[in-house]
């Protein structure tokens, strides 16, 4: 494929960060842990706002108080574009359980890490 004056696919790697924690089925709670999530993971990552693409959110079917993405809007990151949508019902899967995927445009030498909170530590214990 011709490369386009406007096409910068390939100048800034995209890198996916994971995460995830469980929460109880308030707003206030659900608020509260994502915050404390993202924090986290901004922290972990040493991220700024203008490197981060996009973040996807999925919540189990029994986390229904309120988007988690208005969090991170409320933490004053206004321009992400954001999507949150149900996970996957899955038997014997962990429930109240908020996960994220954050989209950045990191260098290409910058290692990711992902963050597990709480109960969701145990969906990915080779990353905590």
């Amino acid at each position: 494929m011709k490369k386009t004056k406007d096409d910068r696919r390939g100048e800034c790697p995209i890198k996916v960060i994971r995460g995830a924690i469980t929460s109880k089925n308030t707003k206030e709670d659900i608020l509260k842990d994502t915050t404390i999530l993202i924090e986290e993971i901004i922290k972990a990552n040493e991220l700024e706002e203008k490197n981060i693409i996009s973040i996807f959110f999925s919540a189990t079917k029994d986390l229904d108080a309120v988007y988690p993405a208005e969090a991170v809007r409320n933490m004053g990151m206004t321009s992400i574009p954001m999507m949150c949508l149900q996970e996957m019902e899955v038997k014997g899967s962990l429930s109240h359980c908020i996960r994220v995927a954050i989209f950045t445009n990191l260098s290409e030498d910058k290692e990711v890490k992902h963050v597990y909170l709480k109960e969701a530590k145990k969906l990915r214990p080779d990353l905590v």
